[in-house]
């Protein structure tokens, strides 16, 4: 019973990987799109959008089934009910990809190239994704409480992009529009951070069964 238990953790938890690497393909298109102006991978975070969600029902089915055909023991139960949580907020770093999509048409062919912050931004974004889905497979403490200190990285880089577009508005009459569509952009990045630092802090529930929010 328990090694058919173990099985089905192991496709939990390679679900969860392939639902983290598709949140991460779906980060570094939106920030080349951003980059360089090239809308095909604006197109292709909208046309895929919809495989974040099936991933999401995939991954709640093997949630109830193992809780409701299984005996799960207490660190089980931490480790199940985590992956719900974690896959709600990555679900949601899904969605704020494809806002991020629907924006840069409407930048005409303008990109976010000259403002810097925007390329380690969105890498440390997907990294923060990564080191979180990692460390709840591996159940690694350490590396999950390392994402919320990359999350500075995140906030740090909106507050510069922020000031950057009040200087381009003020010195070179940097159309307002523009600007208000970047920093929208800008905004749903550092909520992908948010996002992942939720994850992270599942992941350390799942270890250690307390939660900093309960």
């Amino acid at each position: 019973m328990r090694n058919k238990f173990d099985e089905q953790l192991l496709h939990l938890n390679q679900k969860m990987i392939g639902m983290g690497a598709l949140c991460e393909r779906f980060i570094a298109l939106a920030a080349e799109a951003l980059i360089s102006g090239d809308t095909k991978g604006a197109e292709e975070i909208i046309e895929h959008g919809h495989e974040i969600d099936e991933m999401e029902r995939e991954i709640e089915a093997i949630c109830l089934k193992l809780l409701l055909h299984q005996q799960p023991v207490a660190s089980d139960l931490r480790q199940i009910s985590a992956a719900l949580k974690m896959i709600t907020d990555m679900e949601r770093i899904g969605d704020q990809a494809e806002d991020i999509a629907e924006i840069i048409p409407l930048l005409q062919g303008r990109t976010g190239k000259e403002l810097a912050d925007f390329k380690p931004m969105a890498e440390a974004t997907s990294k923060m994704v990564t080191d979180s889905i990692e460390a709840f497979v591996k159940r690694d403490l350490e590396l999950a409480k390392s994402v919320s200190k990359q999350d500075d990285i995140v906030d740090n880089c909106f507050v510069n992009v922020r000031a950057k577009l009040i200087d381009m508005i003020t010195d070179t009459n940097t159309d307002g529009e523009y600007a208000v569509d970047i920093l929208m952009i800008a905004k749903y990045f550092e909520r992908i951070g948010d996002h992942a630092v939720n994850i992270a802090e599942w992941v350390a529930f799942s270890v250690t069964g307390v939660h900093k929010g309960l």
